[in-house]
């Protein structure tokens, strides 16, 4: 390749090996006119490209080389740069063997990555935050986006903090970048997860730049909510919001294949259309039907609202932010075996069952899907016959967990969706849920602050308050439209 004074331009050298415990099996060997050493774009080429090395060779007035700088990736770069930059007065002066440094460098990339163990096909991580926030937010962040990971079985393997204004381009600084590809290729890393979302230019520019996959925040909470989907209802929900973020990062790398089980019928494909045009529109297509599909499960649910207030059963709705023991809650008040895990969104769908109170009363429990901050918009609005149960619900018990270290912004959180719903002015009660894990002392100021009722989600003789506190709200004329249920 031939290039002119101020840039030589690399072809797709996507056809060459990419193992990420490997080099390309590529040498970018060129000429500097002023016996520079290498640049801060030739060492970007070796990082991102993961070449063999990179060379700069002086070009000297009668045409001859003369210096030669010549660059490799190092494996390990904890307290150093991730490369070794050498300067040779000549080229007859490099005479170490280059093929068996490296295959040495190779060997020794493969050697510190981290074993699996046997069965582990999770795939690797490294977890990316990019804001101006404090630190302490910016690591609280980190710690949730974590635990998001966790329960997407991903093996997460460094955590990367950059403190700056997100780069419209490639999210974090590009020098950063360099680091964390180059880590990527140390710990065999096949995934980035960003602690935003993506915009889709942004997707396409990071999938140049590398063939790790991209992912970020809501497409990770999408994941979880696929894994989690076991009845057809979840199930479409979680693929509508899944089409409904796809949709406008169609054409990105990544998502070729994406649409691939979507099938249109016969003449489906109008002549003159693109591959692209035609995976819009059948998704935009499949969109519309799984709409269709939403709506008339909202009717049924409707139904089954509307049947149980004409028998004047009250509902009282349990909410909270996600893994807060809600489920937990609910199977030890009503003798139950929903299914509860200490995992962020064990629960997709409202789950109703029915408990006695003394003087032959009865309530319907609902347990409904956990908030989370930044709750994305396709979720919200794929799950609205969801979340259209605590429309009707009488009272509504908000789960907090009190050994969180971030209790407050979960709190926080919650009220903010709560009242985006229209259900900020709903009789509440909050509950201090994981007492056994909580010092007493931080339990009763808790108390104070919040007007809470402190339970044991696993313990039932802690229960009592809650249920005064429901048997209050209900029969006492406080909740309005109620009437007690007649033996």
């Amino acid at each position: 390749m031939v290039g002119d004074a101020r840039s030589v331009f690399i072809p797709d050298l996507s056809a060459y090996r990419r193992g990420m415990d490997r080099l390309a099996g590529l040498r970018l060997v060129h000429t500097h006119l002023h016996g520079e050493s290498l640049t801060d774009d030739d060492l970007t080429d070796l990082a991102l490209l993961r070449l063999d090395m990179v060379a700069a060779i002086e070009a000297l007035e009668d045409g001859l080389p003369g210096a030669v700088h010549a660059g490799h990736l190092l494996p390990a770069n904890d307290d150093e740069l991730p490369w070794s930059v050498a300067s040779y007065t000549t080229v007859h002066a490099l005479t170490d063997d280059f093929l068996e440094t490296i295959e040495a460098l190779e060997a020794e990339f493969s050697r510190l990555r981290k074993p699996r163990r046997a069965g582990d096909t999770r795939d690797r991580a490294i977890l990316v935050h990019v804001s101006t926030s404090p630190p302490s937010v910016a690591e609280d962040s980190m710690a949730e986006l974590r635990e998001l990971a966790r329960s997407a079985g991903i093996d997460v393997v460094h955590e990367a903090i950059q403190r700056r204004p997100v780069d419209p381009r490639y999210v974090i600084g590009r020098g950063r970048l360099q680091t964390i590809l180059i880590k990527a290729m140390q710990l065999g890393a096949e995934v980035l997860v960003f602690d935003q979302n993506l915009a889709p230019a942004q997707v396409n520019s990071l999938a140049a730049f590398t063939d790790l996959k991209i992912l970020d925040r809501t497409q990770v909470i999408l994941d979880i909510f696929a894994q989690r989907a076991v009845t057809r209802e979840g199930k479409i929900q979680v693929e509508l919001a899944q089409l409904r973020y796809l949709l406008p990062r169609l054409g990105a790398k990544q998502t070729a294949s994406a649409f691939s089980r979507l099938t249109g019928g016969i003449g489906g494909r109008g002549p003159g259309e693109t591959k692209l045009e035609i995976d819009r529109r059948r998704a935009q297509d499949r969109i519309a039907a799984l709409e269709r599909e939403v709506k008339k499960l909202g009717e049924r649910r409707r139904l089954r609202r509307s049947a149980r207030t004409q028998k004047s059963v009250p509902t009282v709705s349990i909410v909270g932010y996600t893994n807060a023991g809600k489920s937990t809650l609910l199977n030890h008040l009503t003798n139950s075996q929903v299914v509860a895990e200490n995992a962020l969104f064990a629960t997709l769908n409202p789950v109703s069952r029915r408990l006695r109170f003394p003087e032959e009363r009865e309530v319907i429990i609902t347990d409904t899907v956990g908030f989370i901050r930044h709750l994305p918009e396709e979720l919200m609005a794929a799950f609205r016959t969801t979340l259209e149960e605590l429309d009707d619900a009488d009272v509504l018990v908000h789960v907090l967990d009190a050994s969180s270290p971030h209790l407050e912004d979960e709190n926080r959180t919650v009220e903010a969706i709560l009242t985006e719903l229209g259900l900020d002015q709903k009789p509440r009660i909050l509950v201090l849920n994981k007492t056994d894990m909580c010092d007493a002392e931080v339990l009763a100021g808790l108390r104070h602050q919040f007007d809470g009722v402190p339970l044991c989600a696993l313990n039932r003789s802690t229960f009592a308050p809650l249920i005064e506190r429901i048997e209050k709200l209900l029969w006492a004329g406080i909740a309005p439209g109620l009437t007690a249920v007649e033996s």
